[in-house]
This record gives structure tokens, sequence and C-alpha cells, in this order.
């Protein structure tokens, strides 16, 4: 059949066949476009985060995975941006985590495992291993350990703060909420630095976690900003921060499908902790 179509489409005697080939394959590939943006849409909160400047440090490219989507730069070689959603459960299992990461097959850069060897940086995850793979399986948990959602982090950084924040996330704001959205991903300055294979080291990293309510007015957001110097052991509330700051330090979009005046005033708030029960898991000693 793929002989056929070509065959049709360059040859000189087939102008007919040829442009009625032409319009079904432009009529699919409409269609595809519309039922990939509708999938899109149901594995984010309140819209697919979106770009708000335009360059190639923020071009990005929407890949949906088993249980999480992610908005990857080939020109930075990290994810823009992960987003996943959280259900409480009672029998909550991990898989045994796998051994190696993989290179992701849809990547141009195709970032590898041996891209981190010996650069001084964790390989760390932006959807987590534990929270994906409890929350939707083993091929939901090999998905995460694509190098598309890999991004460098130092050591006490991804071992001791980031991943007490990941921990408490499932473990505490999960069973107070029983339902969450989670964006992560990275933030740069302008001073790039980059590992000697090309993939550029992020500054810092941000969580972003959302209890939606029926009544939209009564939504929740605790969102984070945790810098690569740390020692891990301080107080998750010290870094506490604002969707609007995040914006503002990562050029993009979040929850641009609700109502001007009720993002703005979600966006513009700095949580105090207090709707999260912060304070019982604040200095939470690291699990390493």
């Amino acid at each position: 059949m793929p002989a056929l179509i070509l065959g049709l489409l360059f040859s000189r005697k087939a102008k007919g066949p040829r442009l009625i080939i032409l319009v079904i394959a432009f009529a699919l590939g409409f269609l595809w476009l519309d039922q990939e943006k509708q999938a899109q849409q149901k594995m984010a909160w309140q819209g697919v985060p979106k770009v708000s400047q335009f360059d190639l440090n923020h071009w990005q490219r929407v890949w949906r995975n088993p249980g999480f989507m992610l908005g990857y730069s080939e020109w930075r070689r990290n994810a823009l941006w992960t987003t996943y959603q959280l259900t409480d459960k009672s029998d909550r299992r991990s898989g045994k985590r796998p051994q190696n990461f993989t290179i992701d097959s849809r990547s141009l850069m195709r970032v590898s495992n041996d891209d981190y060897s010996h650069s001084g940086f964790d390989r760390g995850h932006l959807a987590p291993n534990y929270a994906i793979s409890s929350e939707y399986g083993r091929e939901a948990q090999l998905a995460s350990f694509r190098m598309t959602n890999i991004s460098p982090q130092r050591k006490n950084l991804n071992q001791k703060l980031w991943q007490r924040l990941e921990e408490v996330t499932v473990d505490h704001f999960l069973r107070l909420h029983e339902q969450l959205w989670v964006i992560t991903g990275p933030i740069f300055d302008e001073q790039i630095e980059t590992l000697a294979s090309g993939v550029e080291i992020p500054d810092a990293f941000y969580k972003i976690i959302v209890a939606p309510a029926l009544d939209l007015n009564q939504t929740l957001i605790i969102s984070f900003v945790m810098p690569q110097k740390v020692k891990g052991t301080e107080p998750l509330s010290q870094y506490l921060t604002s969707v609007d700051a995040i914006e503002a330090a990562t050029g993009l979009d979040f929850f641009h499908a609700l109502d001007d005046r009720l993002e703005n005033s979600l966006e513009k708030k700095t949580s105090d902790g207090s709707g999260w029960s912060l304070n019982k898991v604040d200095r939470k000693a690291p699990r390493y």
C-alpha cells in the first residue's frame, strides 16, 4: 500500500488520484492533530502549559507518556515541564526500579545515560519514579526513565531536599486532598552552563502542586522553587513561592484555561502551608 500511494503521488499520469490522496492525507492530519490536542488537555489541569516567550530556549515539543506528559526543549536538552495527576490509594506499590535510563526515540538530540557519566550531577527525575509507578504501573515507570524526563541535579538536592518534597507530596499532601495535579520543571538563568555532552544545567527546579475543588474558588495551590546548591536538610517552607514567580522565571504560562480573574487570584498567592499541614513535615529527615 505505501508503494502504491508513493507511485500515485509521483506518477505523471495520476494527477486526479494524487490530488485525492493529498486531500485525504491533509484531512487525516488535521483529524489526528485535533485528537492529539484533546488527549493532551485530559492530561493537564486547566490547560497544557504553554510558552509566553518565543525563542529557541522556550521552543517545546509536547509528548504524552503513560501516566505523565512533558514539554521538551531540544535546544536545552531538558523538559521545560512535566505534569501528572495523583489520586489517593489505599494500596500504593512501586515496581522494581529499572537499572537503566533509556534514550527517547522521539527526541532529535538523543540524550543518553552516558551523557551524565562523570559529570558530578545525578540523573534527576522530573516526573518521579515512585509516584508515577505506584499510580500508573510498570509501563509508566519505564517511561519515567527515558532521558527526556531527566535533568541534571546536584546530589544534595536530588537525594535529600528534592526527595523529601517528592515523598511528602505522595505520603502527606495526597492523603489530605485525595487528588493532586503536579507540575515540575527546571529553571535556567542567563549564565548558561552545560554538561560536556551539551545538556544544559538548571539553576533551580520548581514544583507546583494543585488540590482541585469542584468550586474552583476553593482550589489550593502550593509551589516551591529549590536551587541546586542546598545542604538538603533545610525546611521545605524556606522555598515556598507563587505560580506568578515561577512563570516569570520560566517564561511559561500555567492554568491559562481558567477565568482570568480566578487565574490571577490563584497564581499571585504564596501559600503559607497551612492548607497542607506543611508544619508537620517541614523538617522531615531525608531518606538518604
